[in-house]
């Protein structure tokens, strides 16, 4: 599977690093891929918005109605988890988000 620019895409541990790295840079604080990014006070729930737009437009992924939850966006490994659903074919359909 390739994105949309015809880059290969990455595994979940390859999105887990560049979402770190993401997060270390607009922060200016280190974080583990299991660390609550909201409950610990580090980010705010405006900050989602931006996390949002950098999974969308870094991943090939449209995130919509339910995804839309704070729960999926609390740690790393979460963020990498419903890159890696978003990512997958719906039943019946030949790609994942519609995007």
């Amino acid at each position: 599977m390739t994105t949309s620019s015809n880059q290969p895409v990455p595994d979940s541990s390859t999105v887990q690093a560049d979402m770190l790295e993401f997060l270390a840079k607009r922060t200016g604080t280190a974080w583990a891929a299991d660390a609550d990014v909201f409950g610990s006070g580090g980010l705010s729930s405006l900050f989602a918005m931006e996390l949002v737009v950098h999974l969308e437009t870094s991943y090939g992924i449209a995130i919509r109605g339910g995804d839309l939850r704070l729960e999926n966006f609390r740690t790393v490994r979460r963020m990498a988890a419903l890159v890696d659903r978003l990512r997958q074919p719906a039943p019946g359909g030949s790609g994942g988000s519609g995007a």
